[in-house]
């Protein structure tokens, strides 16, 4: 046994370079010997801790030999495994997986989050794409907010005056139709030929009069228009668009009807009315100097509201706001040279949209028909009305014209804006005839016409007021004041003037 092992060492020191070969052949065949599936697991993993550097190899019994530990591959060099399920016990996909996942530690455990750290990656974009969204929020509710307020703003329903038909065309019997022709609150559908023609015959008997007569029935859209957009001086019937807009003050809460108007020296006017022989300095209830403008066209009740309501610029404004372009006041009252102006279209147009509720609320539109039902100058457009008849309107009366504008109710149902303003010489009285023609020639028109089978009475709102009938001709002897009888609900607690019909101040 000496012998031979001697001879083994000799033969291995002298063949290091076939001793190197052998190793490569060893390596070459001792892969193949680890996939004997009879192999025992035992041995493999015996093998395997023997590599360890942390553990020591099993001593070695004696005399036994260890050609599977030289055979074997050196740690250096470490056989990866081929086929899944031949891998050793001491787990390296352990080794691999936490080498991966240290690996993707960095990035996130979730793909779906990737976007997010891009999107962190860039707050300054972000910040701005957000300003972005909320401009377009915010201009889009701004938009939506004021369509809703342009739609809801009485104002924006009235359209511009649009252009009438060319009056002193006498040699047209019938004028075109206009459908859908909408003008500041007016539906106009077709002209009435024949009244129109009536109007065109009574001026032309009048030649040193130039009148301007607008007519329209409410329920049909039928009107006559002769010179009704042509301007002229306003006078008193200024008042009508002055009290509109008192009563929009009122219903914005911006003067009460029981506010108290003291009377200022500058405000002090002649002509019509009882406030002119005042003590300077006397207050008075809003509601009251409202009323005494209209029921005897006080001019100085006139003046004290249209400082309180801002000034004439002031009303100018609101006036354009209603779709009116001839109404102004330019001078207070009582404007004896005529240059405050107004147009028989316009004053019928403000009269349609209070009939209709458009520019004041419903309450304010009953006071205001109350208000107007008390002007005590009957002899105008009253005086062509027949029994039972309901008139609502304010006159006008300077040396160079002479007015008249309203609303009636006829007793059949039918409604009616009447407004007649005559240019004449200084106090001419034909103007006065003229326009109680108009309005006779008016009333028998509409009451020939079908009553209304569901309106067999006035569509105007029942108020405490009475409302007398109004009776045609007026009578030509002087009316005993003792006899007249005063109104049940006097407003302000005044008693009712004394008012002579057969006389009425320039105003």
């Amino acid at each position: 046994m000496a012998e031979s092992g001697d001879k083994l060492r000799d033969f291995s020191r002298r063949q290091p370079a076939n001793r190197r070969q052998r190793s490569r052949k060893v390596q070459k065949v001792e892969p193949k010997k680890a996939k004997i599936p009879n192999q025992p697991r035992a041995a493999t993993g015996a093998a395997m801790v023997a590599r360890s550097p942390n553990v020591v190899p099993a001593p070695v019994g004696a005399g036994g030999r260890r050609p599977k530990q030289e055979l074997v591959m050196p740690s250096a060099v470490k056989p990866m495994p081929t086929a899944k399920g031949q891998i050793p016990p001491f787990n390296p996909n352990n080794v691999k997986v936490r080498t991966v996942r240290v690996t993707k530690q960095p990035m996130s455990s979730q793909p779906g989050r990737r976007v997010s750290r891009k999107t962190r990656l860039k707050p300054m974009a972000r910040a701005i794409l957000y300003g972005i969204r909320l401009l377009i929020i915010g201009v889009g509710i701004g938009a939506i907010v004021g369509t809703a307020l342009s739609v809801l703003d009485p104002a924006n329903r009235i359209a511009p005056t649009a252009t009438t038909p060319n009056a002193n065309n006498t040699a047209s019997t019938q004028a075109q139709p206009t459908p859908n022709n909408q003008a500041a609150g007016l539906f106009l559908t077709q002209e009435i030929t024949s009244l129109k023609n009536t109007v065109q015959e009574l001026a032309a008997a009048n030649p040193n009069l130039t009148p301007g007569v607008f007519l329209v029935d409410l329920e049909t859209g039928g009107y006559v228009d002769v010179n009704g957009s042509s301007s002229s001086p306003a006078a008193s019937t200024i008042k009508i668009p002055i009290l509109v807009a008192f009563f929009q003050d009122v219903d914005a809460g911006k003067i009460r009807l029981d506010e108290m108007l003291t009377m200022q020296q500058e405000m002090v006017a002649g002509g019509s009315g009882n406030f002119q022989y005042k003590p300077v300095g006397t207050k008075f209830a809003a509601l009251e100097v409202a009323t005494k403008m209209i029921t005897i066209s006080d001019n100085t009740a006139t003046n004290m509201l249209i400082a309180r309501l801002g000034g004439m610029e002031a009303l100018n404004e609101r006036f354009r706001s209603w779709g009116l372009t001839t109404t102004a006041i330019r001078n207070p009252l009582p404007d004896l040279q005529g240059t405050n102006t107004t147009s028989p279209k316009e004053l019928g147009n403000i009269m349609t949209l209070v009939s209709q509720g458009n520019l004041v609320s419903m309450r304010s539109r009953d006071q205001i028909l109350d208000i107007m039902r008390q002007t005590e100058r009957d002899n105008l457009l009253p005086s062509g009305l027949g029994a039972g008849a309901r008139v609502y309107h304010k006159t006008g009366d300077i040396g160079t014209m002479l007015a008249d504008a309203g609303l009636i109710d006829t007793p059949t149902g039918k409604r009616y804006i009447v407004a007649v303003m005559v240019q004449r010489p200084n106090n001419d009285p034909r103007a006065e005839k003229f326009i109680s023609s108009v309005s006779r020639a008016a009333y028998q028109q509409f009451t020939q016409s079908t009553p209304t089978p569901t309106n067999t009475t006035s569509s105007i709102p029942q108020t405490g007021y009475p409302s007398p009938g109004v009776t045609a001709p007026v009578p030509t002897t002087p009316i005993n004041p003792a006899v007249v009888p005063p109104v049940s609900n006097n407003i302000g607690n005044y008693p009712s003037p004394v008012f002579n019909p057969q006389y009425y101040p320039p105003r």
